[in-house]
């Protein structure tokens, strides 16, 4: 089945210690969409300007992701800057240019309006309710958040989270949201207010997924080289929703444990280059074979 992605499209300028690059392809849905789309075609929606390379629609064309919901108006395309320190956690937006994205209202063609596999990247939770008004009865709703919103749009925030099946965020919103320094707390506080299903990112120390009586730890890939970590979490979203999406019936605990699994693989290679350019050349047999090293890791073995 296709999943509907939303989200922001456009084009950064990353720093860090060693290196730097330019008008390189960004946004929450340009990562989340291509995770998606080794698993699922993809529906995608978002705003560009003029300045936006066509090679970009091309390259979508050719991942089976239809842009058809893909407004292009005059005017620039939204711009990020951003500076990693050493230890490639620590980010320092330099700018933010929001340019066609401020006035963004996101308006569904009428063939996306039944899809039934959707995932909210992470845009502004009032716009995330617009996209469900429109939508006919979606099977599994996927959301992305992060602090801004949750400092700045609570009560839109809030109003979404019981139409959500899987709320996604990182360690940190998990613990502003909630005011509980436990993510074990944590996670189930925000069960009880809305999603069924929770997954909290936590960076190199991998991800925890929360069910109503069902709990999965998950770890990272060990990577000796991060080159840009830069839209890791977008992909990890996208590689659930398009791996939820690859199977028929509605999602289980431990569909959503695979796809858990799945979303940290696609992180872990997106991370391995700037901006895209790692995921625009990888294959199902590499996914498939550090997905294989994931199992063995989380593997058990009772000593006799």
């Amino acid at each position: 089945m296709s999943v509907l992605i939303v989200g922001s499209i456009g084009l950064d300028t990353v720093k860090t210690p060693v290196e730097e690059h330019a008008d390189l392809l960004g946004g929450s849905a340009s990562y989340a969409s291509l995770g998606a789309s080794f698993f699922s075609p993809v529906k995608l929606v978002g705003i560009v300007g003029d300045d936006f390379p066509q090679s970009e629609f091309d390259f979508w064309k050719s991942r089976q992701i239809d842009a058809t919901g893909v407004q292009r108006v005059a005017g620039k395309t939204f711009r990020w800057s951003g500076e990693y320190a050493w230890d490639m956690n620590t980010r320092e937006t330099r700018s933010i240019a929001l340019n066609v994205f401020e006035h963004f209202r996101p308006e569904l063609p009428v063939a996306y309006r039944e899809t039934e596999f959707v995932l909210l990247a992470n845009i502004a939770p009032a716009l995330q309710s617009h996209v469900l008004d429109q939508m006919k009865r979606p099977r599994f709703v996927v959301a992305d958040t992060m602090d801004l919103w949750i400092e700045i749009a609570r009560a839109d925030l809030d109003a979404l989270l019981p139409r959500v099946d899987l709320l996604i965020l990182n360690d940190s919103e998990a613990r502003e949201l909630t005011k509980e320094t436990s993510l074990i707390k944590a996670g189930r506080k925000i069960r009880k207010v809305g999603p069924k299903y929770v997954a909290i990112k936590k960076g190199e120390h991998g991800a925890l997924l929360f069910g109503e009586d069902e709990f999965f730890s998950c770890g990272a890939y060990p990577l000796e080289d991060i080159h840009d970590p830069t839209g890791a979490g977008d992909t990890f979203a996208g590689g659930m929703a398009g791996y939820l999406a690859s199977a028929s019936g509605a999602p289980d605990f431990a569909r959503l444990r695979r796809a858990v699994i799945y979303g940290s693989v696609l992180a872990s290679f997106n991370v391995e280059a700037f901006s895209l350019e790692r995921l625009r050349t990888l294959t199902m047999e590499e996914i498939r074979g550090r997905y294989s090293v994931f199992k063995a890791m989380s593997a058990f073995d009772e000593p006799a």
